[in-house]
């Protein structure tokens, strides 16, 4: 498996680089502060983390997760990521990103708008409607009958298919959600996001971030996206 890199090391760009180093899959790991700002977790990583500068981690290797917030995008080199199969795990957040006009209106969907921003690349969306926490907790061996499933979608099949096998990789099935414009399924308030891998789907939202995981299989995951109801985006604020 070629390396991978990834940009941001928040928890959802951590708990990947932690799944992928567990999978024998040497990382590029970058931020916005530098790579100085990265040896605590790299040292916990281990000899298959490095850290390095964005630009690097974006030639790092065939695929790059980008898990930075939507404002961060436009921060981006010019061309950085042209013609690299992307993997956008981020979320348009009213009370972090302020209101954005063209998502509220639902012309587009974030993963249509991240696209936008990010002329050639190749925008797979995934890794957006799971916590960051119940990604170690959920990831299995490939065949494991308590292996659980997530939503990708993308314009390009090729790039799908190329996230799809690392995602299987890393420890997940995954379940296609169609393209971009299809992809607010599995945005935040929709049937496909985060309280469907819940042990309790009831529990407060103010206690989510501390509660468990339960394993969310092809079928389920499959369902949820069938059913799932468009969110009026314009209202949402968190």
């Amino acid at each position: 498996m070629p390396t991978l890199g990834i940009i941001g090391s928040g928890n959802i760009g951590s708990a990947v680089a932690r799944l992928a180093v567990a999978a024998d899959i040497d990382v590029v790991l970058a931020n916005s502060r530098g790579p100085q700002s990265l040896t605590d977790l790299i040292g916990e990583l281990g000899p298959r983390a490095t850290a390095g500068t964005v630009e690097e981690a974006a030639r790092a290797g065939e695929s790059t997760v980008l898990s930075v917030p939507l404002t961060a995008y436009r921060d981006l080199p010019a061309g950085l990521l042209e013609g690299r199969t992307v993997l956008s795990t981020g979320n348009y957040y009213p009370f972090r990103d302020g209101r954005i006009a063209e998502l509220d209106s639902e012309n587009v969907t974030t993963a249509e708008l991240e696209q936008r921003l990010l002329p050639g690349a190749l925008l797979v969306k995934v890794f957006n409607n799971i916590l960051a926490h119940h990604i170690p907790q959920l990831a299995r061996p490939t065949g494991a009958p308590d292996r659980s499933a997530l939503p990708i979608a993308g314009n390009d099949p090729d790039a799908k298919a190329r996230a799809a096998e690392l995602i299987g990789r890393l420890g997940f099935d995954t379940v296609d959600g169609g393209t971009l414009d299809e992809s607010w399924r599995f945005e935040p308030e929709a049937g496909a996001y985060t309280r469907i891998y819940l042990a309790d789907p009831e529990v407060p939202a103010e206690h989510m971030l501390q509660a468990p995981a339960t394993a969310l299989p092809a079928d389920k995951l499959q369902e949820a996206l069938r059913t799932a109801q468009r969110v009026k985006v314009a209202a949402r604020t968190f």
